[in-house]
């Protein structure tokens, strides 16, 4: 078996990093080396603001950086010197081209590929840490047998994250399981005892699977697309809950109390966000299409519709409570990632629901405690396969604060996209003074239930997910009863 003493990992994004950073903290014995292309990604990680916000990261990486942690862009040495190379890099959805909108896009992977065979002498093992599609790896594989020299031995394993942002450290410090997939060749299972051995450090024998390859890549995309169903599962049931008076979180914890079924993932919301669920639903989509299995492509591809209908049905709401038309009208967008505890933007509700309304010409105040202005930008003017959006008309219509209380003077309502803490210790009373009248807010997270008949009380219209809000009727009652009770009888009028 080779012992794993130097490791490499190729992409220092929300994967890479962390899960580099806890391996050494956890195998203070193993050198850990994180590179990328990308020089301000890594002066980043090498001081004292991070490129990425998760909780608990920051001490982790203090506690091992320049010790057995370092983070560099010399990939070549770095690759050269590692007994174990982990490749993190993305695989974005494919923008053009055969698959596009569905397939991922391997570039970046086939390029790792080939500068590992390049640069590469002696034994390696290759992992596939990034979501790829089922049968990577033996991409992987063939770029290595063409191009490697004789002095260079390579086994290729998929080792798929599972990681939570927001609450990374804490899934990577006590997974639910590790998978580990590899050939069932002697070489191809000593190289998965190698990596069982780096992660039997802190993780219990019991939780680390081993199957072959191929399996470790589906189950990746499985797992994914199983807990993006269940999302969009219950954001159905909660369209139907509004029209018929019932309370989809009651639903949800009346069903989740079923042990077959269970409670997680059971919340209703604007829709699913992050780098993994939509991309890989697309991505199993892509692969039943191409394996001539269209009855399972369309019933994923459902997943996909059911969570863009969410999306649009919240922001036609909002248009349709504003009197038809948010031309105009300044609304305070609360909250840009696409869960709290995280900076990470990508596929946030927030972008799409931004976008619906700076089509009716809404002017957007966009507030979020962790995403940085120029990220909100990029993600608001980025072109996506179906269609472009002119940057100077995102420029005059959005404005990026940091302030909540000021993205809501003046405001017609208050849109609540991302679930961050902070929004339900805002002082509303305050809010609803400097808001036009009447002040709506649209709580896309259900993060006020709690508040709702606060909210009222101040004189807040209170719009939800999954929810009739019964509001309340200011009226001036009549003091004398004897003014109705002389009242004359309507007359009845023929039609």
């Amino acid at each position: 078996m080779v012992e794993v003493r130097k490791i490499c990992c190729i992409g220092a994004g929300y994967v890479g990093g962390p899960t580099c950073s806890v391996i050494a903290q956890m195998c203070p014995e193993v050198t850990v080396t994180v590179v990328d292309v990308n020089e301000d990604r890594i002066r980043a990680w090498n001081s004292d603001s991070l490129p990425i916000f998760e909780p608990g990261l920051q001490e982790v990486v203090d506690s091992c950086r320049g010790v057995n942690l370092f983070f560099s862009t010399d990939m070549d040495e770095a690759i050269k010197n590692a007994d174990l190379v982990f490749i993190s890099v993305n695989t974005p959805t494919k923008t053009f081209g055969i698959g596009k909108g569905r397939a991922a896009d391997l570039k970046h992977i086939e390029a790792c590929a080939r500068r590992i065979a390049d640069v590469s002498i002696g034994c390696k093992i290759v992992v596939e840490k990034s979501t790829v599609p089922v049968r990577a790896a033996e991409s992987i594989r063939r770029i290595f047998n063409a191009n490697t020299k004789s002095s260079f031995n390579f086994q290729v394993l998929s080792n798929p994250e599972f990681l939570a942002e927001g609450t990374a450290i804490t899934d990577l410090k006590n997974p639910d399981r590790v998978l580990i997939g590899g050939d069932e060749t002697p070489e191809g299972q000593h190289a998965i005892e190698a990596l069982r051995s780096i992660y039997e450090h802190w993780v219990p024998k019991s939780k680390i699977i081993t199957t072959n390859t191929w399996s470790s890549e589906l189950s990746k995309l499985a797992a994914n697309a199983f807990l993006a169903q269940r999302i969009s599962s219950i954001n159905s049931i909660s369209a139907l809950c509004e029209v018929t008076g019932a309370d989809v979180e009651e639903v949800a914890h009346a069903i989740g109390t079923d042990q077959r079924i269970g409670s997680c993932f059971l919340k209703a919301s604007v829709g699913f966000g992050g780098s993994c669920f939509q991309k890989d639903v697309l991505n199993l989509v892509y692969l039943c299409e191409v394996l001539n299995l269209p009855e399972v492509a369309r019933y994923w591809q459902q997943v996909i519709e059911i969570n863009d209908y969410q999306r649009k049905r919240f922001s036609s709401r909002i248009i349709s409570c504003l009197f038809n038309t948010v031309t105009d009208k300044k609304i305070a967008l609360l909250g840009f990632a696409f869960k709290k505890n995280t900076g990470d933007t990508r596929e946030s509700s927030s972008i799409y629901i931004s976008r619906y309304l700076l089509e009716e010409g809404a002017c957007l105040h966009i507030y979020d405690p962790k995403v940085k202005a120029q990220q909100i930008m990029h993600d608001l003017t980025q072109p996506t396969p179906s269609e472009r959006h002119d940057p100077a008309t995102v420029s005059r219509l959005v404005t990026i604060v940091t302030d909540p209380y000021k993205a809501c003077e003046n405001a017609h309502a208050i849109v609540i996209c991302t679930e961050w803490d902070m929004f339900t210790e805002l002082d509303y009373e305050k809010i609803y003074k400097a808001m036009l009248k009447p002040a709506f807010i649209f709580d896309g997270r259900r993060i006020l239930d709690s508040l709702h008949d606060q909210l009222q009380h101040i004189g807040f219209q209170v719009e939800t997910i999954g929810k009739r809000v019964n509001q309340r009727i200011h009226f001036t009652a009549i003091e004398d009863k004897s003014e109705i009770d002389q009242q004359q009888p309507l007359k009845k009028i023929k039609l």
